[in-house]
Order: structure tokens, then C-alpha cells, then sequence
């Protein structure tokens, strides 16, 4: 990382939603803190001055849904390429899924993730623990010892707790732990061997389609569940037009459920796949463009109040062959803030400040997290936005591990120029094209 001690970061738009601010200003940056914010600040000993003319100055972006790898999956992503990519992405925390090999399930697991990530990492890790163990939805993992050690949340995901008396028994104890219980909402049964959604996009291209109901029904099963035990039940990458309606009337019923969307599910359609490219394949899968313009209405009047990547890494090999055996998942890290600022706010979707607040204070309130502001006191978890550079989309540029995206190519405005944590620079995009990760 580089070491500057004083950073003066000079006429942005600051978009700090915590505290409803969005004017251009200073930010003036000390041994890692906020120390003043203002205009036509003057510092003499500042090592560094950035420049922010026309961009945007925001708190460090908070992406609660990812998958490194590390442990048992080193050749699709490690601590260390996954963070030197949340870096490049803007993102200051990330907080990885448990589904790694071993099974993130004791507080040994998360010990080795937190440990890791102080050697290797450049951005800061909070991980997620399982609801059960090795992911099996038999038996409880060690969620207390886990909570001790340091997880923000629990979740299966992947897949969702099928016995809903466990899950039942897992949402009251998390409850009592002041943990919220992330979900993914799929009846497997349902799912069957589908690869991607039902509908005509499926028949067309000789797939077997999964039909909505199966998150549907899950989603239903989850907030009943979550009202019965008063827990905190966060739904995971929502992707059909009846999951909102039901995160809608939970939302009117003031019940504690909030539920995230993921860019690829409202930039994206099942009729987009081309002739069964694999990068196109996910879970949940690409729905109809109903779906997805029901995700940009629940975005906008906040059913949905949260953006995740659900960064999926795989090597080349697991992308490679037929549709039906290729794994499921796309990365997003390197390619969220141009895809929401092109889809989200260039169309009048979301206001700069309204995107800013899914990617920050939202969840950092979900997960229990002194981050996601720029108060003055804070640390310094910054990044930098030039809302309107507009350029194409290259895979061969990610820091990633991985190249598993349906992106490539796809013309996009926004690009991350500065990314600090702790006050320190660990990213900084070149004009010339290079990236410079410290």
C-alpha cells in the first residue's frame, strides 16, 4: 500500500449518504482518518492531492456477497486476487460466503480467512459463516464461536436450508446473537436440472428451464419463518418479479427483511444468452425481462435496498463444454460500478446519492459495521468515481483470478479512479490504461 500520511482529496462530489450529503468539497485525510471535510481546504503538509474535479468522492463501497475460493479453490481465486480485485472495483469490504473447502463452519475456518487476509489482503474482510455444517442442512455450525471470532452473518449459500425446522431453530438463535441470516432462496426440488430460466429463451436454445416459483415459494417459506422467530433474514440476489412482491409486503409489515440485487440480474435477460454461452449461466438464473424491470422498480422505491456482486470465480476449465455441466456463476467485482452507474443511474433509475447508499450504508447497517461514511473521525475508506469516463469493458485488464464474465466487450460509463483503505492508496487507475495496485 502506499504510505502517504496526509491526503488531500480536492473538489468532488462528495456522496456521502449517511449523512445526506452530496456537494463538492474537500476531504482532508490523517494516519487513516477523516479529519475534515470543507471547501478550499489548505493543507501545506499533505503528501498526496487528488484531484477530484468532476468526479465523484464517496465512502469506501461495501459488497456483502462474494466467493473467494480460499480455502480448496486457489485456482479460480485466493484472498490475494480477490481483494487486489475489490481494490480495482472501488470495493474497501468485502465479506466472503462460506461455501470454500473446508466449509467455513468453525471459528478455526474463520481464523484462517481472517489471518489470511492480514498477510495477503488489501481491502478489509469480514467473512460469513455457515448455517450448517459442510453446507449438508443437517446440523448447526458453531455460529457463536464463529460470531466470537469475528463473522458479520451467517448463510448456506449456494443452498438454502431445505428443513425448515432447522432453519426455523437457526433464525432463533441467530435472533438471540443480533446476527442477521442471509438466504438463498431456492427449492432445489424445484430446480431440478434446469440451467436456466423457463420460459420460451429456454426452449429455444434445447435447456431445461427453472421455473420462479422454485425462489418464489422460498422466499414466502423465509419470511414466515423470520416473522415467527423475529429475526433478521436478509434474501439474497432476488432475481423474479414475485420475490419482490413478497419483500414488498414484508417491507409494509415492517418486518426486519431487506434483500439485495445483483447487476447481472437487472442488466441482463434470459432472451440475452447467446447460443448457450456458458458465461451467461447463474444462480439464480437470467430471468424474463419482466423480472427484470420488476428488480429496477423494487431498486427504486427501495424493496430492494441493497447491491452485491455475488462474485463467482471459476477457472476456464469449469466454464468450458456443455451448458448443462458448466458451473454456475459470474465474477463482478472489477465490473459493478459501471454497470450500475451505466443501467442505474445514466437513465434516471437511482440518483448518484440513492446508488452510493445501496453500496455502502445499507449494508454496512445490515452487516452491524462501522463503515460506509465519511464522517469526520471515520476511517479513511475511500473511493474515487469518474462517473461519466465511458470505455469497453476488458476482461484481459481484471485482477481477478478468474475471467467468468458475460460482460466482455459491453460499452459502460463509470470507472473507479482512486480506491484508499485506512487511508492508504491501494488503487489508482492510469490514463494510459495501466492499473497501479500497492
Amino acid at each position: 500500500m502506499t504510505n502517504e500520511s496526509r491526503i488531500l482529496i480536492k473538489n468532488g462530489r462528495v456522496l456521502d449518504p449517511a449523512n445526506e450529503t452530496d456537494a463538492v468539497m474537500d476531504i482532508f485525510i490523517e494516519n487513516g482518518e477523516i479529519r475534515e471535510t470543507g471547501v478550499n481546504l489548505e493543507h501545506e503538509s499533505c503528501v498526496k492531492i487528488i484531484d477530484a474535479t468532476d468526479m465523484w468522492v464517496v465512502p469506501g463501497l461495501i459488497d456483502m456477497h462474494v466467493h473467494l475460493r480460499d480455502p480448496g479453490g486457489h485456482h479460480k481465486e485466493t484472498i490475494q486476487t480477490g481483494t487486489l480485485a475489490a481494490a480495482a472495483g472501488g470495493f474497501t469490504t468485502i465479506c466472503p460466503m462460506a461455501n470454500t473447502d473446508p466449509v467455513t463452519d468453525t471459528a478455526d475456518a474463520v481464523e484462517y480467512i481472517l489471518s489470511t487476509a492480514e498477510r495477503e489482503g488489501v481491502v478489509h474482510i469480514v467473512p460469513i459463516g455457515s448455517v450448517t455444517k459442510g453446507l449438508l442442512g443437517q446440523e448447526l455450525s458453531a455460529i457463536g464461536e464463529m460470531q466470537a471470532t469475528g463473522i458479520c452473518a451467517i448463510s448456506d449459500d449456494g443452498k438454502a436450508v431445505a428443513d425448515a425446522a432447522l432453519f426455523k431453530t437457526a433464525l432463533y438463535y441467530a435472533a438471540k446473537l443480533e446476527l442477521p441470516v442471509l438466504t438463498h432462496a431456492e427449492d432445489h426440488k424445484l430446480t431440478g436440472k434446469g440451467q436456466i430460466g423457463a420460459g420460451p429463451h429456454a426452449k429455444k436454445l434445447g435447456l431445461t428451464g427453472i421455473p420462479n416459483e422454485s425462489e418464489e415459494i422460498m422466499i414466502s417459506r423465509d419470511i414466515i419463518l423470520a416473522r415467527a422467530t423475529g429475526a433478521h433474514l436478509h434474501i439474497c440476489h432476488v432475481s423474479t418479479a414475485e420475490g419482490v412482491v413478497h419483500m414488498r409486503a414484508a417491507k409494509e409489515q415492517g418486518l426486519p427483511i431487506t434483500a439485495e440485487a445483483c447487476p447481472h440480474h437487472f442488466m441482463l435477460a434470459d432472451e440475452d444468452i447467446p447460443d448457450c454461452d456458458t458465461n451467461y449461466k447463474m444462480s439464480p438464473p437470467l430471468r424474463s425481462r419482466k423480472d427484470v424491470e420488476a428488480i429496477k422498480a423494487a431498486l427504486k422505491d427501495g424493496t430492494i435496498c441493497v447491491i452485491a456482486t455475488d462474485h463467482a470465480p471459476h477457472h476456464e476449465d469449469d466454464k468450458n463444454g456443455e451448458f448443462e455441466q458448466a458451473a454456475n456463476g459470474i465474477i463482478g467485482l472489477e465490473t459493478a460500478v459501471p454497470l450500475c452507474i451505466t443501467e442505474l443511474v445514466h437513465t434516471d433509475i437511482l440518483t448518484p446519492l440513492e446508488l452510493i447508499k445501496k453500496l455502502t450504508v445499507n449494508p454496512a447497517s445490515i452487516l452491524g459495521l462501522d463503515k460506509g461514511t465519511l464522517s469526520i473521525g471515520k476511517m479513511a475508506d475511500v473511493t474515487v468515481i469518474d462517473p461519466n469516463m465511458q470505455y469497453s469493458i476488458d476482461k484481459e485488464t481484471f485482477l481477478s483470478k478468474s475471467r467468468n464474465t458475460p460482460f466482455h466487450g459491453r460499452e459502460v460509463r463509470g470507472k473507479v479512479v482512486y480506491t484508499l483503505v485506512n487511508g492508504k492508496i491501494v488503487y489508482e487507475y492510469k490514463e494510459e490504461g495501466k492499473q497501479d495496485v500497492n
